[in-house]
C-alpha cells in the first residue's frame, strides 16, 4: 500500500510552514482561520462605507433613479405625449396637467378618449408664460409705540403686586422703555394680556367670588368650575395671584337669584297717593291684613300689597 503523501503549505494568516490535510487548506488553525474571517469581513465593511460615501446614496435611492432614467429613455424622442407622461416630464400630478388644459395654458389634441400633447406646446406654454408673481406678504413695518403706563398706573388699575407686574411683563415679552430711569410698558399690550384674563375696566361689580367660594357654595370641582366659568363667559379679575370671579353672574348662570327685597310705602307716601285719612289707612291695613314693617318709630306699609287692594287685576 502505497504511503499518503504530505501536502506542505505556507498559512496565509500567521505565514507558518503547516502539514495540510487537503489542497484547499489556507490556514494552519482554527485560530488563524477565525482571524482571517473577520479581517476580511472588516475589510468588505469598510469598502461598503467608502462606496457610500463616494456615490451617497443607498440602494432604493439608486433604484429609483435607474427607474426615472428608463421611463425618460423613452419619452425623450417622443413628440406627442399622454397626460401620464406629460405630468412625469414636468414632474407634477396628472390632476396638475388637466387643470393647465382647462384654464388653457397647454393645448391637447383629444380623439377617442385619449388625450395627446405636443411636445412643442409644453415648450411653448413657457415662452408665452406671464410675469411671475410673488405670493409673499409684503411686509408691514410695525407702529411705534406712543402710549405707555407707569408702574403705578398698572398696580392701581389691575390691583397686582409690582413682583407680578414684573413676572408678566417678561414672560408675555410686554415691550417697556426707561424714562429718567423708571419703567413704563406698553398701553397697548398690557390692556391686551389683561383683557385675555377677563378684565374688563367699564364692569361695575361689587361682590366677587374665590374659587374656594364657589366650591363650597355649589360643591364643584376645579375642573368643573373652570368649564362652567368658560362656557357662561363669567366676567372675572385678578387679585395678586388670585382669581376672582363675579358673584352676581355665577349665581344667575347657576339659575340662583338674590330674592328682590320689598317695597315699602310710608304712611305720609300712601295717603298721599290714594287721597286717604290717617284713620282710613289704618282701617284697610287691618281690614284687609297688609304687611307692614316698624322702621324705627315709623311705619312702613308693603306696596305691592296696597297696590293691589286699591288696583285689582281685573280677569274675564
Amino acid at each position: 500500500m502505497s504511503k499518503k503523501r504530505e501536502i506542505t503549505k505556507v498559512c496565509e494568516c500567521c505565514g507558518n510552514i503547516f502539514i495540510a490535510q487537503r489542497t484547499t487548506t489556507r490556514y494552519c488553525s482554527h485560530k488563524c482561520n477565525s482571524k482571517a474571517y473577520k479581517l476580511r469581513k472588516k475589510e468588505e465593511a469598510n469598502r461598503a462605507k467608502k462606496t457610500f460615501r463616494m456615490v451617497g446614496l443607498n440602494y432604493s435611492s439608486m433604484q429609483e433613479i435607474e427607474r426615472l432614467s428608463a421611463e425618460y429613455e423613452k419619452i425623450k424622442d417622443k413628440e406627442f405625449l399622454s397626460v401620464r407622461e406629460t405630468a412625469f416630464l414636468l414632474s407634477v400630478g396628472r390632476t396638475t396637467i388637466y387643470r393647465y388644459l382647462q384654464e388653457g395654458k397647454l393645448k391637447a389634441v383629444q380623439t377617442k378618449g385619449k388625450t395627446f400633447i405636443r411636445r412643442y406646446d409644453i415648450d411653448a406654454m413657457f415662452d408665452n408664460a406671464e410675469e411671475y408673481q410673488s405670493k409673499a406678504k409684503p411686509s408691514v413695518k410695525p407702529k411705534p409705540l406712543t402710549e405707555f403706563y407707569t408702574v403705578a398706573k398698572i398696580k392701581e388699575k389691575f390691583k397686582i403686586k409690582e413682583s407680578w407686574l414684573y413676572k408678566i411683563t417678561r414672560e408675555n415679552n410686554i415691550p417697556k422703555t426707561l424714562i429718567r430711569g423708571k419703567s413704563y410698558f406698553s398701553k397697548k399690550h398690557i390692556d391686551k394680556y389683561f383683557e385675555k384674563k377677563g378684565f374688563n375696566e367699564n364692569q361695575n361689580i361689587d361682590e366677587w367670588y374665590t374659587v374656594a367660594d364657589i366650591m363650597k357654595k355649589y360643591d364643584l370641582t376645579l375642573n368643573a368650575i373652570y368649564s362652567f366659568v368658560s362656557e357662561n363667559q363669567i366676567p372675572k379679575k385678578k387679585d395678586g395671584r388670585m382669581v376672582l370671579y363675579s358673584k352676581y353672574d355665577f349665581d344667575v348662570a347657576k339659575g340662583y337669584e338674590k330674592p328682590k327685597e320689598p317695597e315699602y310705602y310710608s304712611v305720609e307716601e300712601a295717603i298721599k297717593k290714594y287721597n286717604l285719612t290717617r284713620d282710613a289707612l289704618y282701617h284697610y291695613i287691618k281690614y284687609h291684613n297688609i304687611p307692614k314693617i316698624k322702621d324705627g318709630r315709623y311705619i312702613k306699609i308693603s306696596k305691592p300689597e296696597l297696590d293691589k287692594l286699591f288696583n285689582p287685576e281685573i280677569t274675564q
